[in-house]
């Protein structure tokens, strides 16, 4: 064999391996960390529920699999399915809106950018909605804004803990002023659940921003952020440009929130489900429907407490 022939092998196999490894990124079987760039089993990555184990980079989640990660087995109940947007406005840019709603809702097999639901967290009974970012970016519109309010509602009539997992880029701009208006109506929503002195925690994950960051995601009893998370209203460089001064390095991180007092405490997502638990059962007494729960599991409830 000549030495060209020998190179042209070598650069035969460099190729065919090349080939090989896109294919079966692409079939699934390895995801690419985009922080650290290395290659992960997808299976092993989704034990580790999406946290790249060599840099700690939590990668975004779906819903179904958020679901997953908090709600035990079987209990999941899901609310309002039957809710579908609309396109009040009629709304165009480069496509008509109802044709992103359908490209959506095929890619995702969602009807929209939340999912709200009951079931058991680590045995206890909560009322969970979780934003969906592959969704139009997990921009809130009336769908959204209606299936969270009801969640809260369902919440407070049913006197059960609340959990809001966050990830969105904010107010959906192709249904303008009825987007916005969700905001007000969340909030009102969470306002009798407090009134009610019931718990709500927020999960703030990342991309939090927009009109989600200025209304339901900060009104939390208790908000917790994950790792290197995004979270803000407005983008850095609008920031910048109104204000014409440079942001601090590290602005609307998880991080530098939490040092200002934003968000109460950063978890792990292989945590998370430990902490809401225990964040829930402190709060116990105050629900009626765990006083009932836990005079069977008078164990596990000590347990909880003093884990």
């Amino acid at each position: 064999m000549s030495i060209v022939d020998w190179f042209a092998n070598r650069r035969k196999s460099h190729i065919q391996i090349e080939q090989r490894q896109e294919r079966e990124i692409a079939d699934g079987l390895w995801t690419k960390c985009p922080k650290c760039g290395v290659l992960s089993y997808t299976k092993d990555l989704q034990v580790n529920q999406m946290v790249c184990a060599e840099c700690d980079h939590h990668l975004m989640v779906p819903s179904d699999e958020r679901i997953r990660q908090l709600i035990d087995g079987k209990s999941w109940k899901p609310l309002n399915e039957h809710l579908y947007p609309t396109d009040p406005l009629g709304f165009r840019d480069r496509k008509t809106y109802s044709d992103r709603l359908r490209d959506a809702q095929d890619t995702t097999g969602l009807t929209d950018a939340v999912q709200t639901g009951t079931g058991q967290l680590d045995g206890l009974p909560v009322a969970l909605g979780v934003m969906d970012f592959r969704f139009m970016g997990g921009s809130m519109g009336s769908v959204v804004g209606e299936k969270l309010c009801r969640l809260t509602e369902y919440a407070t009539a049913e006197r059960l803990p609340l959990i809001i997992v966050c990830a969105s880029g904010g107010a959906r701009m192709q249904e303008g002023m009825l987007s916005l208006m969700q905001m007000a109506k969340i909030s009102g929503a969470l306002s009798l659940h407090q009134q009610a002195k019931l718990l709500y925690i927020a999960v703030l994950t990342h991309p939090t921003t927009g009109g989600v960051t200025a209304s339901f995601a900060m009104l939390g009893d208790i908000i917790i952020a994950e790792p290197g998370a995004t979270i803000g209203f407005a983008g850095r460089r609008v920031i910048e440009q109104t204000l014409r001064e440079k942001l601090p390095e590290g602005f609307q991180t998880s991080e530098y929130l939490l040092e200002h007092g934003f968000v109460d405490v950063i978890v792990n997502r292989t945590q998370l489900k430990k902490t809401l638990a225990m964040l829930i059962s402190f709060h116990q007494p105050f629900f009626p429907v765990f006083n009932e729960l836990n005079s069977h599991q008078p164990e596990r409830q000590n347990s909880l407490v003093q884990g």
